[in-house]
């Protein structure tokens, strides 16, 4: 039988369940609702909602899509892991670029979230409102994914990455010669479209986008370092930025949405790196590995999860978390 899920609102009073293997945790957040207040935008994982004229609330709930449909079942504390990563990377990378957190307190909340404060604890983000880049800055440093499907499907005149030439003889899961940096662009199906360099200075101009490839490939070796100390490989990540006002008036660049989480990243386990195929990740794989299964044409309405699923998909975010932040749990 699937695990117990169900669409959830953010409200006091939830009850405690009990998964199979007897671990206590809520039911996984798959919707919120706050009184009156209705959200500007529902993603696939986050719930936005206006607080004020210049401030956004970010909910991340714990929702999980796979093949760009959101699945039938939540992981619960998904969206708890992923702010508070998110949180983490933000205060490790602010001598780089500075971010649109305005704070991650309940305290902090408008009146009118205030009843909701004891739900959105460790869940929410109070945000600066950003004027954001319409493209997603990529950067890869080995091959795979979407990239290794490029570099097969390219050659054998040059094998490529996003246009970017490469070395003939890579492996799967090879460490690049260096990183690269393949921005994306969203269609209007939300999938991720790359784009070439000369196209992401079309979109948003020279000046802008070169400043975007430095931050990105800057935070990319901070990141890469900080988690090589942990026994990580981050294979590829991708981030988004937009402006706001800076202090001198004119328009300042920050890092926006989430960063550096399992969902936006693909971490690999140092001691068990072997290029050649793919790797063990600390993201969704179980999920996509169980969809891979059954007979689904993946399409809505997706399928719920089964319980051995959950709790594995669960437990390699959590293990990211521990091995990331060092922090025993997500309430310390």
């Amino acid at each position: 039988m699937p695990a117990p899920q169900i669409s959830r609102t953010v409200s006091p009073g939830d009850t405690v369940i009990l998964m199979p293997d007897s671990t206590p945790f809520l039911p996984a957040l798959l919707e919120t609702r706050l009184g009156e207040q209705r959200p500007l935008a529902t993603g696939k994982v986050r719930d936005i909602y206006a607080a004020g004229d210049a401030a956004l609330l970010f909910i991340a709930t714990d929702r999980i899509s796979a093949f760009d449909c959101i699945l039938g079942s939540g992981i619960p504390d998904k969206g708890r892991i992923l702010t508070q990563l998110s949180l983490f990377w933000f205060d490790h990378l602010a001598a780089i670029v500075p971010n649109h957190l305005l704070s991650a307190s309940t305290a902090a909340l408008p009146p009118e979230f205030q009843p909701f404060a004891s739900e959105l604890a460790g869940r929410s983000m109070l945000v600066r409102k950003a004027d954001m880049f319409p493209v997603e800055c990529v950067v890869r440093g080995y091959l795979s994914g979407s990239g290794w499907k490029d570099y097969q499907a390219t050659g054998p005149t040059g094998h490529k990455v996003c246009g970017i030439p490469l070395p003939a003889g890579l492996r799967e899961s090879d460490q690049l010669p260096e990183p690269l940096f393949t921005p994306a662009a969203k269609n209007h199906t939300g999938h991720d479209e790359n784009i070439s360099f000369d196209t992401m200075i079309a979109r948003i101009g020279a000046p802008a986008a070169e400043h975007l490839r430095a931050l990105t490939l800057a935070i990319y070796r901070r990141a890469t370092a900080h988690a090589a100390t942990k026994g990580l490989l981050l294979a590829d990540t991708k981030f988004e930025f937009g402006t706001v006002p800076g202090p001198d008036g004119q328009p300042q660049i920050i890092l926006a949405d989430e960063v550096l989480t399992p969902d936006s990243s693909r971490y690999w386990p140092a001691a068990t790196y072997a290029p050649g195929g793919p790797q063990p990740s600390f993201d969704k794989q179980y999920v996509r590995d169980f969809l891979e299964t059954i007979l689904w044409n993946k399409q809505p309405p997706a399928p719920e999860l089964p319980d051995d699923i959950i709790r594995n998909t669960r437990a390699k975010y959590l293990e990211a978390f521990h091995l990331l932040t060092g922090r025993p749990s997500l309430d310390t």
